[in-house]
């Protein structure tokens, strides 16, 4: 069984499905794929901030299915741990939004595995999934790759958290998540949930870049992770292009290898707006 995790609000659903699409479609797997989908109602901070619906997870239950009936999706409420831990904290106004801080209440949502792949929702995958999911972390709390940008900013190792594989049973052992929720309530941090994470840790497995690409699509990239990114043409600017953004995928990066991809997700949104 290999194990994912994603975070979010009704927005990530985009991010979910060309996700798992890339995963089933560049992996050969032997083991059916468990995905937990970690969400909340925070509507009374901003009126969008939404759960994952039902449907939502039916459809996408329904389309993983289709690949392996034993694939299976398990959404999660998280919204009264949220509200014990987070609610009225210093870093509530995160730099993207109050889900960012959902994965730090992993080590406290019953039924999760010992051994899990969290992953932003901009993630895609362009080669099997297995090359990363088989790394060892036995003795580590998790393995990460550097972020592109905080390695030359920051310091050598600064790893990005948007793809980490984690021990979680190591991580409950060392309280790594207790001791980033602690920070998330009393200090406002640059990065919130990753400051956090990387603040707390005890012990990591640094991953080659090719398991997080947060700039460029090599044949040897793993993980393709569509972050914000620095363009000097034709003037220096940022844009944050997503793998859902198909347009501006094919014509700013001029990515051909996720098609297959991107038009199956295309024609699924068709279908899925449809029975809507």
């Amino acid at each position: 069984m290999i194990n994912i995790m994603f975070c979010g609000n009704d927005k990530v659903f985009d991010g979910a499905l060309t996700c798992a699409l890339s995963i089933m479609k560049r992996s050969t797997l032997s083991e059916p794929l468990r995905f937990y989908m970690l969400t909340m109602d925070v509507s009374h901070i901003k009126p969008e901030y939404l759960p994952i619906s039902s449907r939502q997870i039916e459809f996408f239950d329904k389309v993983i299915k289709g690949y392996n009936p034993e694939n299976t999706v398990k959404c999660i409420d998280v919204t009264e741990l949220y509200n014990e831990e987070f609610a009225g904290s210093p870093n509530e106004s995160a730099y993207c939004s109050p889900y960012t801080l959902i994965r730090l209440l992993a080590d406290r949502v019953e039924g999760l595995p010992d051994k899990i792949l969290y992953l932003d929702i901009d993630i895609m995958f362009n080669r099997d999934i297995s090359l990363l999911y088989s790394v060892d972390v036995s003795d580590v709390e998790y393995a990460a790759a550097r972020d592109h940008y905080g390695k030359y900013l920051i310091k050598p190792n600064y790893v990005n958290a948007g793809v980490m594989l984690w021990n979680l049973k190591m991580m409950r052992e060392t309280g790594l998540l207790a001791k980033a929720r602690d920070l998330i309530r009393k200090k406002k941090l640059t990065f919130a949930d990753q400051s956090a994470i990387i603040r707390s840790t005890t012990k990591k497995k640094m991953l080659a870049q090719k398991f997080n690409d947060q700039k460029f699509l090599h044949k040897h990239t793993v993980v393709r992770h569509f972050s914000k990114r620095l363009f000097w043409l034709p003037y220096p600017h940022t844009e944050n292009i997503k793998q859902w953004h198909v347009e501006k995928v094919r014509k700013v990066f001029k990515y051909r290898q996720f098609d297959d991809i991107l038009d199956e997700y295309l024609n699924l949104m068709e279908e899925y707006r449809r029975d809507l």
